[in-house]
């Protein structure tokens, strides 16, 4: 009897020593949540609270509605438009080999450019063509990842988001008069793409000197570039190569068509959302100095911010309008929201070559590196190199639209 009320009160007393705990255990996640919620109502209602008193609530209520609509309308539409189409070229590429011929042409830069393997010009031309997510898809396939070493696959990650959506962004602001600044950024974003990539080496082998060596499954000499691209596409049915041209165009086509209104319909949330809240905070009241609820209105807190150091973007990048800088902040998380904001400044008379040429070059080479960079070395199973892939991007982007400003500079006073 004794034994047994001894055994009672010891199980007795480590539940209540694990009950201890989880109440201590439950305050503290409560009391985390309880501080996020405050700060989050806090920013909350400033920011909105903060635009309603100089706006009034009901004109701001109808600025933020319809600045969403007419991004819809006006901007999305065009955007969705443009992958489609673009989509519809790329897969005519893929089908008919000439994604083969840009690898065999851009092969011998890799290596001495971005100290990576010749086939890794696959992934830049399937990003530019396509979107970030392309150079994790090629990352995990064998047959594309045996060339590489560890420290190689996780730069990847900078390498493949520097053309990210390149086709989109260039035919955009090509569409709107603006070729040869388009091409000047698409140089820029070259040039950011080597910075960010051989940066991200840099780190990763500072860091982790073990990640100098090949990965599983790795070979010592590549094979030929078009043997590559057959071995990758798996999912090509050996019945399609038995279709004559004319299907196989069609087919490309439509197929292609279709991937452009999946990317079409991803930025939406992006351009809507995030393009509406920055616009808001960077374009200021109507023409006469009133608030009409009209879209495009707002306060404009960005400029006066950059406004205070405005030689610093005057030099670096050749921003006449302090209202510039709202792009490159937007294509940290998102380009398809960043070129929305283009038709704005376009009408509203801020831009120009050079805007559109570091416009391009920062747009490209960011590509929303933010929203995707975690998720993306997540995936390729290396998270400890988050912080230092973000911090070589960040500096690689900035490389960029400087590139771009003075290449835009050089080639004005041809």
């Amino acid at each position: 009897m004794p034994i047994f009320h001894f055994k009672t009160n010891n199980i007795l007393h480590q539940v209540s020593r694990i009950s201890r705990n989880n109440v201590v255990r439950y305050m503290m996640r409560a009391y985390g949540r309880t501080h996020e919620l405050v700060i989050f109502l806090v920013i909350f209602f400033g920011f909105f609270v903060g635009l309603s008193i100089k706006m009034t609530l009901p004109n701001m209520l109808n600025t933020f509605m319809n600045t969403a609509y007419k991004l819809l309308i006006d901007t999305v539409f065009y955007i969705m438009a443009i992958t489609v189409m673009t989509g519809a070229i790329s897969k005519l590429f893929v089908e008919f080999g000439v994604v083969v011929l840009l690898e065999k042409m851009l092969k011998p830069l890799m290596k001495p450019l971005y100290n990576l393997p010749g086939v890794a010009s696959l992934g830049a031309v399937m990003t530019f063509l396509s979107d970030n997510p392309a150079i994790i898809t090629l990352s995990k396939d064998k047959t594309f990842s045996q060339y590489f070493k560890q420290y190689q696959i996780a730069s990847l990650t900078n390498f493949g988001t520097s053309f990210g959506m390149g086709l989109v962004v260039v035919a955009f602001m090509t569409g709107r008069g603006y070729g040869t600044g388009a091409l000047v950024g698409l140089a820029g974003a070259f040039i950011g793409s080597i910075v960010t990539t051989r940066m991200m080496q840099h780190l990763t082998l500072k860091a982790y000197p073990e990640l100098d060596s090949p990965m599983p499954d790795s070979v010592v000499e590549e094979k030929p570039l078009d043997e590559v691209v057959k071995e990758s596409e798996t999912n090509v049915k050996i019945e399609e190569e038995k279709k004559g041209p004319f299907l196989r165009t069609l087919n490309a086509m439509l197929d292609g068509g279709k991937s452009g209104v999946e990317i079409g319909l991803s930025i939406i949330p992006g351009v809507l959302i995030i393009s509406t809240i920055v616009m808001m905070v960077t374009f200021g009241a109507s023409l006469d100095g009133t608030y009409t609820g009209a879209a495009y209105e707002g306060v404009p807190l960005l400029p006066w911010l950059a406004g205070k150091i405005d030689f610093v973007f005057r030099w670096l990048f050749g921003f006449v309008h302090p209202e510039l800088i709202a792009f490159p902040i937007t294509a940290l998380g998102a380009v398809g929201a960043a070129i929305g904001l283009v038709p704005a400044f376009d009408a509203s008379g801020l831009i120009d070559g050079n805007a559109i040429a570091v416009f391009t070059a920062m747009g490209m080479c960011w590509s929303g590196f933010l929203s995707t960079h975690t998720g993306m070395l997540d995936s390729l199973g290396y998270r400890q190199l988050i912080s230092k892939a973000i911090a070589s991007h960040t500096v690689g982007g900035l490389i960029a639209g400087i590139s771009a400003h003075w290449i835009f500079v050089l080639v004005s006073l041809i």
